[in-house]
């Protein structure tokens, strides 16, 4: 993964090079979906250690790294159970790692390159029967897939301090590495068709070195509704901030946040600092708020069994979305801020509108400038209703009044709280600053 500083969001110029009006129609279920589930499973869960970049980074050898092919066994590997625990986490689409910086392809490829196959005592085609076991339960396909390979002879880079060569001093090097990489891409492509590529590796060469416009066409070529993360130089068609929630809305049609589960993307047990169910669901509360997705990483041991803690995170997150999933897929993000002090989605016919309540709120709740006359209030996951007062509203003044709505303690769910306010038109809100007028 690229590591992003706080807030920041990935540049993705695809919003530029693309025409959003080209890929609105595709991109419909992405932004219906809210929650993806990513895997990150490779070797470098043998021994606990940062998936390709330890050794880029040099915190071990390379040698030491490629040891963990011995190690990765897959023994346990059960793909019915993880796209069943994906299915019950409420998650609409799943994206595994296809192959990472280290170049450890997970199917059997043709090319005469690193495979868990042919390399590792798993010796068998990890993907095909993921994504059948996916199929089965309804969830969207998506391959992750690292344009960069530091393993490969052919590309530039080794680590980050060194370089093999320049694209511009042996274009012949170069256009072997590019003949190479089409050839895995076009297999995946061929064999499994995702519905999402999930790019990285991108920032090390401009777009015309990855002749990226090309990348697209073939991916669009085998699957014309496929849909392709920012990470391919400005020919995706939505962009990722990873692990850092960008603090206002982002600006882009379609995002999506990728956050680990703990602190690392791959198995490491040495890394105990799990978020909790509360906090994940929060954050993706927040997430889905400002228009975007959630893609979260779960990270299988080397014999592909999945830690407890990850298990619980996604089950405890499943049966909350079970409850409030009217309030969560197939919505648009909320109200801009100021409206109301937490997060908030609007039914796509914009009549009934989503408060989402962290914590043990009780008491009252307020609303400001909802120009929208009030049918009913209710509890997401209960029949029951909710009593609203209207205050401050002048008879002669167009401006709206602060709506109050008294939450009871009886209502609190065990994480976040989501009550529907049902509007008798399409939600109506006052945006000026005092009689500047109505929107």
């Amino acid at each position: 993964m690229l590591a992003l500083t706080a807030g920041a969001v990935s540049n993705s110029a695809a919003q530029t090079k693309i025409n959003p009006d080209s890929i609105r129609n595709k991109m419909q279920w992405f932004a219906d979906a809210k929650l993806g589930i990513f895997i990150h499973w490779g070797i470098y869960a043998v021994d606990g250690v940062v998936e390709s970049w330890s050794f880029y980074n040099k915190t071990i050898g390379y040698p030491e790294y490629m040891k963990q092919l011995r190690g990765f066994t897959a023994k346990n590997y059960n793909p019915e159970e993880w796209a069943a625990l994906i299915k019950e986490s409420g998650a609409r689409y799943a994206v595994m790692t296809t192959k990472h910086h280290d170049g450890v392809a997970l199917w059997p490829t043709k090319e005469k390159h690193l495979s868990v196959v042919k390399n590792t005592p798993a010796k068998r085609d990890l993907l095909t029967p993921l994504y059948k076991a996916l199929d089965k339960q309804g969830i969207k396909r998506g391959a992750y897939y690292s344009l960069i390979d530091w393993s490969h002879p052919d590309y530039p880079a080794f680590t980050k301090d060194s370089s093999r060569y320049k694209v511009k001093d042996d274009p012949k090097r170069w256009a072997r590495f590019l003949r190479f990489n089409d050839a895995q891409m076009a297999e995946v492509n061929s064999r499994f068709k995702p519905d999402l590529w999930w790019f990285d590796g991108d920032w090390e060469h401009s777009a015309e070195e990855w002749r990226a416009e090309k990348v697209r066409k073939d991916i669009l070529a085998v699957k014309p509704d496929a849909i392709i993360n920012g990470r391919l130089q400005g020919y995706g068609d939505y962009d990722t901030p990873e692990q850092n929630f960008p603090i206002s809305r982002p600006t882009f049609n379609w995002w999506e946040l990728c956050m680990t589960i703990n602190d690392n993307w791959g198995y490491n047990p040495r890394d105990t600092n799990f978020k909790t169910p509360y906090e994940v669901i929060t954050i993706f509360a927040d997430a889905v708020s400002n228009g975007g997705n959630m893609l979260l990483d779960i990270a299988p041991r080397p014999d592909g069994s999945i830690p407890a803690e990850q298990v619980n995170v996604l089950k405890e997150l499943g049966r909350w979305n079970k409850k409030h999933g009217e309030a969560i897929f197939n919505t648009l993000g909320g109200m801009p801020q100021g409206h109301f002090y937490g997060p908030s989605t609007i039914a796509k016919d914009s009549c009934t509108l989503y408060l989402f309540l962290p914590g043990k709120v009780t008491g009252d709740v307020v609303v400001k400038g909802l120009d929208s006359k009030i049918k009913q209030i209710r509890v997401v996951g209960s029949n029951q209703l909710l009593s609203h007062k209207i205050v401050g509203k002048i008879s002669w003044s167009p401006i709206p009044g602060l709506t109050y709505i008294r939450i009871p303690e009886s209502v609190q769910d065990k994480y976040m709280s989501v009550i529907a306010v049902d509007l008798e038109k399409p939600l109506k809100l006052y945006r000026g600053q005092g009689g500047l007028g109505v929107l």
